[in-house]
């Protein structure tokens, strides 16, 4: 089913599931050992979705090749280090405050080694927020820094909520907006961002993707099956990828993240797996489908 404003999620539906399937390639980095990550598999495990649950267990489900594994734990190993490594900047460089949008099955909270004073707020669906939080404190998990959790939907008021969950606006911030922008509509990702540079006073950074075309999502011009969606099917997912993100013409981010006052820098994802050792063996159409796809971090004028 296409995504309509106001629509609502669990972890086990929709464009919920797409967090529990990256909680779900997490937990086969941590396997790997490529990142550290212990509770990314038992929340998986949690939400109980039969497709990640074979995976997890060594069937595989409609995963086949040990390959294909392999490209989940590596690509996610890229992401995860390359987000967890702006929070230790940021915070090596003094910051002490950030905040986490569209959180989702993300236990960074949890397994970061924050300096003592550091407050860290995460965003997310209700349900989302309430079901990792009841499940971790379970598994016994404590959280490594100051944690405040808030469930709200970013196409609500959320600086509100934001604001009186503890929140200083006059402190700088390293926010991060992880895999989240396609799941929002156009409007709302220009908000989103409109709303981070209000809250923000200068130094604050900002990390998040810029994807070019939205094409490997929505099935290219022609609307053609891309591998993207293969790959989608593979996994188990009967929802089509082309339904779970809104569609439209979107903002180019750096420019738009430009016009606001922020410096922006950013790293080729195709480069970024050569720099973490990992072979991107895209085939020609997939890598077509990403050139130009990057992970960027800002720095508040």
């Amino acid at each position: 089913m296409a995504r309509t404003e106001g629509d609502t999620w669990d972890l086990a539906s929709g464009v919920g599931a797409t967090a529990t399937a990256v909680a779900a390639s997490r937990a086969l980095a941590h396997r790997a050992t490529l990142i550290d990550d212990p509770w990314a598999e038992p929340l998986v495990k949690a939400v109980g979705m039969e497709m990640f649950l074979q995976i997890l267990d060594g069937h595989g489900g409609a995963v086949h090749s040990e390959s294909d594994l392999q490209r989940m734990a590596q690509g996610m190993a890229v992401r995860t280090r390359y987000f967890d490594d702006f929070l230790i900047d940021a915070t090596a460089g003094g910051i002490r405050q950030a905040v986490i949008l569209a959180s989702g099955l993300d236990t960074r909270p949890y397994r970061l080694n924050w300096p003592a004073d550091t407050e860290v707020f995460e965003i997310d669906q209700p349900g989302v927020i309430d079901f990792k939080a009841t499940t971790l404190r379970g598994l016994g998990a404590i959280p490594t820094a100051g944690l405040h959790t808030i469930g709200i939907d970013l196409r609500d008021d959320w600086p509100t909520a934001l604001r009186a969950n503890g929140f200083d606006p006059c402190q700088p911030t390293a926010w991060i907006a992880e895999g989240l922008l396609i799941y929002l509509p156009p409007d709302a990702q220009d908000g989103l961002f409109e709303h981070i540079t209000s809250l923000s006073p200068a130094g604050s950074r900002l990390a998040t993707e810029f994807i070019p075309s939205m094409g490997a999502f929505t099935g290219g011009a022609d609307g053609a099956d891309h591998d993207g969606e293969e790959r989608w099917r593979k996994l188990g997912f009967h929802d089509d990828l082309a339904d779970l993100v809104f569609h439209g013409e979107r903002s180019h981010v750096i420019e738009f993240l430009d016009s606001l006052g922020w410096h922006v820098t950013g790293e080729l994802v195709q480069e970024l797996f050569e720099a973490n050792g990992f072979e991107n063996d895209d085939d020609d159409e997939m890598a077509e489908q990403f050139t130009g796809f990057q992970y960027i971090s800002a720095t508040l004028s």
